[in-house]
C-alpha cells in the first residue's frame, strides 16, 4: 500500500518526505495537546473556569480524534512515528500548550488556547496548500481537521472578546463532524 500510495503522490509533484515531516510533526502536535489540554482541563474551576471546560474538553477530544485520523496516512506514505514518545514530544510542530504559571489567571489560560489553536490552523493551512490538487486524501483529511481547529480558535477568541465568530457553541463532545469519517469505525 505505502509504494503505491507514496508514488502516486511523488508522481504529483509532491516531496513526500516533506509530507511526511509536516504530517508527523503535526500529529505530535495533536497528541501532546490532547495531553497539554488535559492539565488546562482540570484547572478551569470556579465561576469563570466552569464555562470554558466544556468547550476545552471538545476541543481536546476532537485534537486525540485528529491524531488518530493523521496516523493511517502516514503509514500509507511509508512514513512512522517515532519509537520514543520524548522524541515524539519534541518535534511537535506547535510549541507545548503549558498550564500558566497562575492557573487561575483565565485570561492567561485562555491566550494558551487559543495560541495552541491558531498554530494548528497555519500548520493545516501549509499542508492544504501543498497538497490541493497533487495528493486528495491528505488534502481531504488536513482540510477536514482545518475546520475543527478553526472552530475551536473561534471559541476560545470569542471568550477572549475578540469579537463574534459566527460558529455556535459546543456541539457533542469530541464529535470530530469534519473528521469522524477517517477514524475507524466512526463511519
Amino acid at each position: 500500500m505505502a509504494q503505491v500510495a507514496r508514488k502516486m503522490v511523488e508522481k504529483a509533484g509532491i516531496n513526500v518526505d516533506k509530507l511526511l515531516d509536516m504530517l508527523v510533526r503535526n500529529a505530535s502536535a495533536e497528541l501532546t495537546t490532547y495531553y497539554y489540554y488535559t492539565i488546562l482541563r482540570v484547572n478551569l474551576i470556579g465561576l469563570e473556569g466552569e464555562g470554558l471546560k466544556a468547550i476545552t474538553e471538545d476541543a481536546r477530544i476532537e485534537d486525540r480524534n485528529h491524531f488518530e485520523a493523521l496516523v493511517p496516512r502516514i503509514y500509507e506514505l511509508g512514513g512512522e512515528l517515532p519509537r520514543s514518545m520524548v522524541d515524539f514530544h519534541n518535534i511537535s510542530s506547535c510549541p507545548p500548550a503549558f498550564l500558566p504559571k497562575d492557573p487561575t489567571n483565565i485570561k492567561a489560560m485562555l491566550k494558551v488556547l487559543v495560541n495552541a489553536e491558531r498554530c494548528a490552523v497555519a500548520g493545516y493551512s501549509e499542508i492544504c496548500n501543498m497538497t490541493a490538487g497533487k495528493d486528495h486524501r491528505t488534502y481531504d483529511l488536513a482540510l477536514a481537521i482545518l475546520h475543527e481547529e478553526i472552530e475551536h480558535e473561534a471559541w476560545f477568541a470569542e471568550f477572549l472578546g475578540e469579537g463574534p465568530s459566527g460558529h455556535g457553541g459546543v456541539r457533542t463532545m469530541g464529535h470530530s463532524p469534519y473528521v469522524k469519517r477517517f477514524l475507524p469505525g466512526e463511519h
